[in-house]
């Protein structure tokens, strides 16, 4: 099971949601940048975006894994 996500900020949710969507870095940038794992990630994506956004940013993340 994945661990919590820690408390963030508003602003820095809205830094790993933008860096999270960005096409350039690599994720684990992400991950680096905020010290979450890939969970926390995603459990903070599906919290804080709409449901269709979340869709979206899954389906992208999968097409740039698969290049």
């Amino acid at each position: 099971m994945a661990k919590p996500v820690p408390r963030l900020n508003a602003a820095e949710i809205e830094q790993v949601i933008a860096t999270a969507w960005d096409d350039k870095p690599p994720f684990d940038r992400v991950l680096r940048q905020h010290g979450l794992n890939p969970g926390q990630v995603v459990q903070l994506l599906k919290r804080e975006l709409t449901p269709n956004a979340f869709k979206v940013w899954t389906a992208r993340t999968k097409a740039k894994s698969g290049r």
